[in-house]
């Protein structure tokens, strides 16, 4: 949008390489190598082992350009955010400063520079990973970074997406682009700079909303202000100058709604606009509040790690938010809602974006916002050691400020955390481990920083200084260390140990744990021609890149279950047992509320098609284990917890609402033949927020062919029925199912009835179309069929989805 105040520079630009040899047509906002696959010039570095191919293009200097009209009068600045990220920008062939930090919003006045008629702007981007190499060059002692995560060195020294650089998941190509806003706007004019909304909840159910905000102006002069806020309205006069640019206003509501996270009630959403010289801020606000809970046992030496919502404990149940793609290009609002959508789909209530991506444009907290998914908030470090001279500092500072400012009016918002793992890298290099000392007050150095930069931008913050972290001023072991603060949980993974494991470990929080799989087999077809569907072939070793991930899915498979037929078989029982790993460490921290009082599993997307902890595939298609999370946090459940030495089997029940939940609990054991031995049935109250142990069986009651059943049904009608297998998989001597499919297709939908004659598990349809199942990964029973739709992206694919549907269960995946 184009005014008399504003001239808006997004659209088509010109992109050229300092050598000449790529030129082409560059959408802003956008990245440079979406840009060149977009005009044929590179290969799709998603595709085969492309992503080496085209890894140099960053190694390149760049030049971004286009030109526009100008017939204004007076001052004029510039406004842009997103610039990705050692650039220079010049008008008209003058240099209007140099930039380096990918996460701040920057305003230059241009001056004089502006001229009628035509105009020039040019974006010189200096190579970032020659930069980064030279400025680690240039510090006084070697500032270490996560070497086998990242393939292009030093991303340290940069104010970048730390993933840029690689990560065990992400591709190595360090785009770069301005993904944001960049506007020219008239100077003059007094201009609003962060508002700021906060709210006080009073005892008599009222509640008092506060708006400031701080106002930018050239000149000294009268200027009308109009706040309006849930139909109120308040204009006001004032002069400004350089020692009244702060301004606030109150409004009061006698009965307001608040806003709640999914699950827990409504996230009703106020209206507030400031209006300054016609220029209008909008923003939608929730009135809540969030206060983290880190009060001391009463008893031994640990710490509480809970989020009180609006006067009430929530158990947090999410995943790792990563970026929605590898190329920023494609991180759309539509991916972005698409990805959040099957978050709140799958009863989850938190994301945390993780420390080594973007603070996410405003659509992503606008969504959660409106879909009530709480966000824990890493500032952007990650997994490596920093520099803390002054230069690097002040970036940092800027940084942290703006940000706060930019999101803190979010109802979403709970929580704000200095990093990503910083205190563990101090043992992970050589250096850090020799000189302790040096590198410990640097990392404090940035800690601090952080922490007096997001307080003084707002000090209301829910402030947490690390991830994983036992505490302020707590540089202890807190992967491992189960008492107090949240906890990275990673022995399954990458100690490979059984998944029992997760149950030797009672953290208060985990924000960190997962376990991989493979992508789902339509995805690997859009990167591995048919010659490739193999395990070890260099294009699918390409697409994994944890060291050892491939023996380490390989070989628990074979701890767990008989070996998979097939290439595609292989691909489903790594999602069959990732879900299986999430499930066994989920529904045992559950069950142990208010002790656990949090979840988040490593991660619920994916940036490009690659094998991964993943909940989502890349695009947002549904793996297994997402299908599963939906089961695992559902608000009211019933668990199968074994104890340690196996002998008996504890059934709890889970109550995440804020009400009593009267349900009925049926326990069964149910033999490969379909051979039904019941165990008792419960009708219990489940009281509110809270899990109870229900019974405890002897395991030797279970028959030795048996798994155990615990079927689950509320007053509403719904049922649920979950296993729980008291040996390996492949101990038992599973029989073909004989599942029977009969299919319609009905508006805009396939709609799949399945019956079986003996048991089968882990129930996944499968058809060569792109689009949605309502369910997979379930137990069929005979005697209980299942009806399962299928709605395809296209609805003129109804018929192709109907011709290739197949079944697939533990039974046809590894013993045909």
């Amino acid at each position: 949008m184009t005014t008399l105040n504003m001239i808006n520079l997004a659209g088509t630009w010109s992109l050229r390489d300092a050598s000449g040899e790529y030129a082409c047509d560059m959408p802003i906002p956008g990245d440079a190598h979406s840009a060149l696959l977009a005009a044929g010039l590179i290969p799709d570095p998603y595709v085969g082992r492309n992503e080496l191919v085209v890894r140099g293009l960053a190694d390149r200097d760049w030049m971004v350009s286009r030109t526009f009209q100008w017939e204004g009068e007076g001052e004029w600045y510039l406004d842009f955010d997103y610039l990705d990220t050692v650039a220079e920008l010049r008008l008209n062939g003058k240099s209007l400063g140099h930039y380096q930090n990918t996460f701040r919003r920057n305003q230059v006045n241009v001056g004089r520079l502006l001229r009628r008629g035509e105009n020039r702007v040019d974006i010189l981007f200096t190579s970032n990973t020659r930069t980064a190499t030279e400025r680690a060059k240039e510090q006084p002692y070697k500032i270490p970074y996560i070497v086998q995560n990242c393939p292009i060195p030093d991303g340290n020294m940069l104010r970048k997406p730390q993933c840029h650089s690689g990560w065990d998941w992400n591709l190595a190509i360090a785009p770069f682009g301005l993904y944001g806003r960049i506007t020219l706007n008239k100077a003059g004019l007094a201009r609003i700079e962060h508002v700021g909304i906060r709210h006080d909840l009073e005892s008599d159910g009222s509640a008092t909303v506060y708006v400031s905000f701080k106002l930018e102006c050239d000149d000294d002069r009268k200027v009308p202000i109009i706040v309006r806020f849930d139909g109120q309205e308040t204009r006001s006069d004032v002069t400004t100058n350089y020692d009244s640019q702060f301004w606030q206003f109150s409004f009061k509501l006698e009965h307001p709604e608040l806003w709640w996270p999914a699950g827990q009630g409504q996230q009703k959403l106020y209206d507030v606009e400031v209006e300054v010289d016609g220029q209008v801020e909008h923003q939608k606000i929730g009135l809540r509040t969030i206060k983290l809970l880190t009060d001391k046992d009463k008893e031994g030496p640990g710490s509480r790690f809970a989020f009180r919502v609006n006067g009430r404990e929530i158990f947090a149940k999410g995943a790792n938010w990563i970026p929605a793609d590898a190329l920023p290009s494609r991180a759309t609002p539509e991916l972005t809602e698409k990805l959040l959508l099957a978050a709140k789909n799958a009863n989850m209530n938190m994301i945390r974006v993780w420390g080594g991506g973007f603070y996410e444009q405003d659509w992503f907290y606008d969504l959660c916002d409106k879909l009530g998914l709480m966000v824990w908030q890493d500032f952007m470090f990650s997994c490596s050691l920093y520099p803390a001279d002054d230069n690097f500092l002040s970036e940092v500072k800027q940084e942290v400020d703006h940000q706060v400012r930019r999101l803190s009016h979010h109802a979403c918002i709970a929580l704000w955390c200095g990093d990503n793992e910083l205190i563990g890298a101090l043992t992970w290099f050589e250096e850090s481990r020799k000189n302790r000392d040096r590198y410990l007050v640097d990392y404090d150095r940035l800690n601090r920083t952080i922490e007096e930069a997001a307080k003084s931008a707002d000090h209301s913050i829910n402030w947490w200084p690390s991830s994983p972290s036992s505490g302020p001023k707590n540089f202890g072991d807190a992967w491992h260390d189960d008492r107090s603060g949240d906890m990275h949980f990673w022995s399954v993974w990458h100690e490979n140990k059984s998944f029992d494991h997760y149950r030797d470990v009672k953290p208060r929080f985990c924000s960190e744990f997962g376990f991989q799989s493979y992508p789902s087999l339509n995805v690997i077809k859009k990167f591995a021609a048919p010659e490739d569907m193999n395990i070890a072939s260099p294009v699918m070793d390409h697409h994994q890149r944890n060291a050892g991930g491939n023996e380490r899915i390989a070989g628990t498979m074979f701890r767990y279950f008989r070996f998979p037929m097939e290439f595609a078989d292989f691909v489903y029982l790594s999602q069959v047992q990732q879900g299986l790993a999430m499930r066994t460490s989920i529904e045992y921290w559950r069950s142990l509320k208010p002790h656990c009082m949090g979840t988040l599993y490593w991660q619920l997307n994916d940036t490009w098609p690659v094998a991964s902890w993943s909940g989502l595939d890349h695009g947002g298609g549904w793996k297994l284990l997402h299908y599963m999370a939906r089961d695992f946090y559902a608000p009211v459940a019933a668990v199968a917890i074994p104890s340690k030495d196996g002998t008996s089997i504890s059934i709890s029940g889970i109550n995440d609402t804020a009400q009593s939940v009267s349900t009925e609990i049926d326990l069964f054991a149910l033999s490969v033949t379909g051979v039904r031995k019941d165990l008792g049935t419960y009708k219990i109250s489940l009281p509110p927020d809270r899990a109870i142990e229900i019974v405890s069986l002897a395991t030797v009651d279970i028959p030795d062919d048996a798994l155990l059943h615990v079927a689950t049904k509320s007053p509403d009608g719904q049922a649920t029925t979950r296993h729980l297998a008291p040996k390996p998989y492949k101990s038992y001597a599973f029989l073909a199912p004989g599942i029977k499919l009969s299919n319609l297709s009905t508006d805009g939908a396939l709609i799949i009835k399945l019956t079986t004659e003996r048991p089968a598990y882990f129930v996944a349809l499968h058809c060569d179309v792109p689009g949605h199942f309502s369910d997979a990964a379930f137990d069929l029973l005979p005697g209980e069929p299942r009806t399962v739709s299928f709605r395809p992206d296209n609805p003129d694919s109804l018929a192709e989805a109907a011709r290739t549907l197949i079944v697939r269960d533990l039974h046809s995946a590894t013993c045909r």
